[in-house]
Order: structure tokens, then sequence, then C-alpha cells
């Protein structure tokens, strides 16, 4: 019969045997990464690598993927082109993303209304929103804002609520694209506000923005960083940000949440994304560019002036935030019945 010393003593070499080699399994892998690592910090790139941009120019898309292209071109030795592919609410260019070469040499910027609404708005979708894309990095997020035309007539969104009920159908607002962001914060305002309003999308804000500066539309939802340049000139009035606080970057303009709408909050964020199967390796590198662009003292000043806050993470932590609004924008899809025109 074991003695209970015996008995003991014998758990304890096995759960230390278990144990030890659970230690030379991972230390195993994390040889073979690191080693795959530096194999690949001397052998990619060895080309032109591109950045595609799912919208028109100018916007928050655009400029970050033209920060990381200049950061990269100086870090990497090697042309980093940014390549503008706008339509169908993002779809058209990460498609052509989701069917590229897992190679590191094609990369998107994603968006909320690629990786979290495009899938509930859409009844067909040539990818999958997060199957068929590699997460490298979270990139930046910015409130977005409604902006009136100046002569509408209304100052704040209580006024702009009373108008839309006393002409029901009859305001207009843009978007840069069905399944955005800025299409659905329209959406939701119509739902907690009680109105009726017609949406126009757009290609992109190049397209949207003459239209209501000369009165085709009666307001639009932009990205706060595209749009600051037109409300400091005067050009557009700003009623209220989507964030439930106040922008640093603009602290004059009130919330949605502050006018009557609490708990209003719809904000655009930006990554990086490659396609599915990327080498771990090379995910890992572009993680770390990623972060050594977006923490340089002057990058992350510039951007946060224009309305931008950067804030570079791990693929895990993106992974997990596309899951998150995922959840929370397919309710409002589903809630306000918006659906992507064919």
């Amino acid at each position: 019969m074991v003695t209970k010393p015996i008995w003991f003593l014998t758990k304890l070499m096995m759960l230390f045997s278990r144990l030890m080699k659970s230690l030379f399994v991972l230390l195993f892998v994390w040889l073979g990464v690191s080693n795959a690592y530096s194999q690949t910090k001397t052998t990619w790139p060895k080309q032109a690598i591109r950045i595609i941009v799912t919208f028109t120019p100018g916007g928050a898309p655009d400029i970050l993927a033209r920060v990381l292209a200049e950061n990269w071109q100086q870090t990497l030795g090697v042309p980093v082109l940014v390549e503008n592919r706008p339509g169908y609410g993002g779809n058209i260019g990460a498609d052509l993303v989701a069917k590229s070469d897992p190679d590191g040499y094609t990369l998107l910027i994603g968006t909320v209304g690629i990786h979290a609404i495009n899938g509930a708005l859409y009844d067909k979708m040539s990818f999958d929103p997060v199957k068929d894309f590699t997460p490298i990095s979270f990139l930046a997020s910015t409130p977005n804002v409604l902006i009136v035309n100046k002569q509408l007539g209304v100052s704040n969104v209580h006024e702009l609520i009373e108008l839309a009920k006393a002409k029901p159908n009859q305001l207009t607002f843009g978007s840069s694209g069905v399944g955005t962001s800025l299409h659905m914060s329209g959406e939701l305002f119509k739902e907690m506000a009680g109105i009726n309003i017609r949406h126009i999308p757009y290609k992109g804000r190049n397209q949207s923005l003459p239209d209501l500066v000369s009165g085709r539309i009666s307001m639009l939802f932009d990205n706060l960083s595209s749009s600051l340049p037109l409300i400091k000139a005067g050009e557009v009035q700003a009623l209220g940000v989507t964030t439930l606080k106040r922008s640093p970057a603009a602290p004059e303009i009130p919330t949605l949440a502050e006018q009557g709408l609490p708990g209003f909050e719809a904000v655009s964020w930006f990554s990086l994304m490659a396609p599915a199967n990327l080498p771990p390796a090379i995910q890992m590198r572009l993680n770390q560019l990623t972060k050594q662009a977006l923490e340089n003292s002057d990058i992350k000043n510039r951007l946060l002036a224009g309305g931008l806050d950067p804030a570079p993470g791990s693929p895990e932590d993106l992974s997990k935030l596309i899951t998150r609004e995922s959840r929370k924008w397919s309710r409002v899809v589903q809630q306000s019945g918006a659906k992507a025109e064919p």
C-alpha cells in the first residue's frame, strides 16, 4: 500500500514533468516564431507595397494611409503606394485585398463600415469581412460630426429635429457611402430623434461636400478630421459630434448626446488589414512598423490636431474590437431597417 507522503511525491513529480513538457513546447514555438521574424526582417519587403484605401482622397482613411506610406518608405527603402478604390461602401477595395496573395505586399485600410457594418447591411457579400482578412493593428479613431448647409437656418440639433418633423421626408442627409459609419450615424440619428430624412449616398466625401455647400443636400455626417477645415472656414455649420465627449480638436462643438439625444455614440475607426493567412512573421513586422509610425511624436501630434486619435495595438485587440462593433451595428441595422441599395 502506497503511503500518503509517497503518493503526494509521485503526484508532484508527474505535475512537474507535465510543466516541463509545456515549457519546452512554448520555448520551441517561441524560437520558431523568433527565427521566422528575424528572417522576415531581411527577406521582406523586396518590392513595392500597396495600401488600398476604399474611399476617395482627402478623407481620414486616405490621410492615415499616406502617413504610413511616407514613414515606411523611409524605414524600409521600398516604394509604398497608396491606391484609392472607392465604391460600394468600401466593398470594392476590400474585395481586391481579400482576393490578393497573403504576402504582405497588398494591405487595406480597414473601416468600421467594412468590418462591422456591411455584413449586416448587404444581403450578399463577395468576401467575408472577418475570415478573409488578417488583422494587423488598430490605427486611429475620429468622431463623426453633423454638419448642415448654412442656408438651412438652424443653429443646433433641437432646431434641426423640429424642422425635420415639420417637413417629413423632405430633408436629406448625405454620407460617403452605403454602410459607412457616416451612413449609420444618420440612421441612428433618424431612429433616436424620431424623424424621417432621406439618405443620399456618395462614392466619397469629395462628391458630397460640394452638394452640401450648394444646398443640394440638407446635412451630412462626416469625419471630424475631414470637415474641420470647412467648419473653421465657415463654409458649413457644425451642429454636433457623435461621441459621448467633446473632441479636443474642436471643443466648441457640442455632442449630440448633450443636445437631447442621450447615449448617442458613433465613432469612425480605422485599422490595417491584410489578406487571410498572412504569415505570422510578416504580421508581426507590419504591426511593429505601424506602432513605430503612429507613436512618432510629430506624426501623432499632426493627427491629433486634425481630429484623429492614433492608438496602435495588437492584432488580438483589433479582433476583439471588430467582434464588439459587429454586434452593436448589427442591432442598429436591424432596428433601423436599413438596407444597401441594389
